[in-house]
């Protein structure tokens, strides 16, 4: 029989609707030490929090939300009231700002509410949500399904992946308002091309339709054919991760810089104490990196990881290797809503004994 302690821990789902962090956003600060879970099933790996986390999340959150840096919130939460204050002082331009826009967000969905149904997103974060998982789809249509990004919502989350079988990116944006559980497959040229009307709203509602999806905004609605082809069980891939065995981070922009100059498509990067080592540039070059756990030596093709690079959130990335024949996992290291695995192709004087 469970304690009384134990009865009152929640889901992580649960925590996600009670915060307004997506589920992603969670496992990330948990990974991070920000936010650890209360309790790990150890027979299933499932988390559970307490309600009395709830308060913590919403202010991870909010301060997120005035882009405070995962060390600048640590600080915050860590400190007195007094100290408190004065570290968020320099911020109240920015606190000003949000909330006019939590003003100006609490005035669209008033105007929604009773308006179309389906699931009401921040037009802006669904362009950018389909540019970022948008690269990871293929071009060749000798798979259609392979072209497509999946599109899925439910009460915490609209989520879209991709995946051409050499990399993988799966975005999450939390919704304005919940629209149902539904999925569907949509070309990711089509969804590509509504960009520039994107732009030029402030909030778009997606319902399914047919095999598709509509996306809608007042007048307006665009209806994207769907793809009918099982999409590829991704879930399965992320969960079938072998545990990392490495942690980099380092410099989104250097790294790009180096990846933009390759020679050629072959790009190996060397892992240890020193730093990351990049050969196949012009010149080899080694990046400044915060390196946790073994050396390793890896190789990529740079046109599949530099699109992981360019898409990623963020000055600073965060790599996460199992080891040279197996996905790398690719994430922001301030932001866990994006998330793109890229595969290795050979390893070149792997220094873990592989």
């Amino acid at each position: 029989m469970r304690s009384s302690r134990v009865e009152e821990l929640i889901t992580i789902g649960a925590l996600a609707r009670a915060s307004g962090l997506t589920a992603s956003a969670l496992r990330f600060y948990a990974d991070c030490g920000l936010l650890a879970p209360a309790e790990i099933d150890a027979a299933t790996g499932y988390r559970y929090y307490t309600r009395s986390q709830c308060e913590r999340a919403v202010l991870i959150r909010r301060l997120r939300g005035i882009d405070l840096s995962l060390e600048a919130i640590t600080e915050v939460l860590a400190a007195d009231p007094d100290r408190a204050e004065r570290l968020l002082d320099a911020h109240v331009a920015e606190l000003e700002c949000r909330a006019n826009e939590a003003a100006r967000v609490a005035a669209q969905v008033k105007r929604a509410l009773g308006a179309v149904h389906g699931t009401a997103v921040p037009a802006a974060e669904l362009a950018r949500a389909i540019a970022q998982v948008g690269l990871a789809a293929a071009v060749d249509d000798s798979a259609p399904v392979l072209t497509g990004i999946l599109v899925e919502a439910d009460s915490s989350a609209l989520t879209l992946t991709a995946t051409d079988r050499y990399r993988l990116s799966t975005r999450t944006v939390a919704p304005l308002r919940d629209g149902g559980e539904w999925s569907a497959v949509v070309a990711a040229a089509t969804l590509a091309s509504l960009r520039p009307w994107l732009d030029s709203i402030e909030e778009v509602v997606l319902a399914p339709r047919g095999s598709g999806v509509a996306l809608t905004s007042g007048d307006t609605e665009h209806d994207c054919a769907g793809i009918e082809e099982p999409f590829p069980d991704y879930r399965a891939v992320l969960d079938g991760l072998p545990a990392v065995r490495t942690r980099v981070l380092v410099a989104r922009a250097a790294l790009l810089e180096l990846l933009e100059t390759a020679a050629d498509d072959s790009v190996v990067c060397a892992v240890d104490g020193s730093g990351l080592a990049v050969s196949g540039a012009v010149t080899a070059t080694r990046l400044p990196a915060v390196i946790t756990g073994a050396p390793m030596d890896l190789a990529f093709r740079s046109t599949v990881l530099r699109p992981a690079v360019t898409s990623a959130i963020g000055p600073e990335l965060m790599f996460d290797l199992a080891a040279p024949d197996q996905p790398v996992v690719v994430r922001s290291a301030i932001d866990g809503d994006l998330t793109t695995l890229v595969m290795p192709t050979f390893a070149r004087n792997a220094k873990d004994g592989r």
